[in-house]
């Protein structure tokens, strides 16, 4: 019988999560809870975050929560100075948080739509590293960030040209932040998801009926992508395991864009 014990991916890290409340992020903070790690949850809606982190603590993790806007520059410091205050480090970071646009052609986005998706889909993450960077260097030194971004980002995006845009910069800032901040032993990444089944892509299929399924067609896996599985790839990137990766765009995406 072999007793070999397999060391949890994130044993003893302290992890922060944006957009924790449900879909990618509530699986990523259930799991890097599982993989050892003591994670702090943050999003808007406070009964979601409740929720999650009481799941956690039920299943044995140790986690906390705290509301944090995207669009708001003090709200995301003070999110990120809370997991410091709560356990003393930070060492990684998933920035998930997202807003999803109106589906449609780029001419028919409202100016106040675009300035919105912009905010918090880039901006967001660029306020959170800027944040997470000055932690992780003021307590651990060294860490690993990994940033949400989108296949719908590697390619002409008509149906989300915004979004799609927004996404693409964040990959343009994760390769920014890996090269500024490797030498200092800071790894910055980011994920591509294909289609997943959370409320975003619901809330997609309802404006445009049908899209689940041509997604699901360009996929040669042939199935939508579960939140945990793209979790798992989150959960690698920020683990020591990948110690010698960074500033990859990730995809996550059953094939789609192979």
């Amino acid at each position: 019988m072999d007793h070999t014990t397999i060391t949890p991916l994130l044993a003893d890290k302290v992890a922060f999560v944006t957009g924790a409340g449900r879909g990618i992020g509530a699986a990523a903070a259930r799991l890097f809870a599982r993989e050892g790690a003591r994670v702090l949850l943050a999003a808007r809606t406070e009964s979601e975050l409740k929720a999650v982190t009481e799941e956690i603590r039920a299943a044995g993790g140790t986690a906390d929560h705290v509301r944090c806007d995207l669009a708001d520059p003090a709200s995301v410091r003070a999110a990120v100075d809370r997991a410091v205050e709560l356990y003393g480090r930070l060492d990684v970071a998933f920035n998930n948080g997202a807003t999803i646009q109106h589906p449609g052609p780029l001419d028919q986005l409202s100016e106040e739509e675009f300035d919105h998706v912009v905010s918090v889909n880039l901006k967001g993450p660029w306020l959170a590293m800027n944040a997470e960077i000055a932690a992780i260097r003021a307590t651990s030194g060294t860490g690993a960030i990994v940033n949400n971004s989108s296949v719908g980002s590697l390619m002409a995006n008509p149906w989300l040209p915004a979004y799609g845009a927004a996404k693409r910069a964040v990959n343009s800032l994760t390769a920014s932040a890996a090269a500024t901040y490797g030498p200092e032993g800071i790894r910055v990444n980011a994920i591509a998801p294909g289609g997943t089944l959370t409320k975003m892509i619901d809330d997609w299929e309802a404006a445009t009926p049908g899209i689940l399924e041509q997604l699901v067609t360009a996929t040669p896996l042939g199935r939508g992508a579960d939140p945990a599985e793209i979790a798992e790839a989150a959960a690698w990137l920020l683990s020591d395991r990948a110690s010698y990766v960074t500033g990859v765009v990730l995809r996550v995406d059953g094939g789609s864009r192979a």
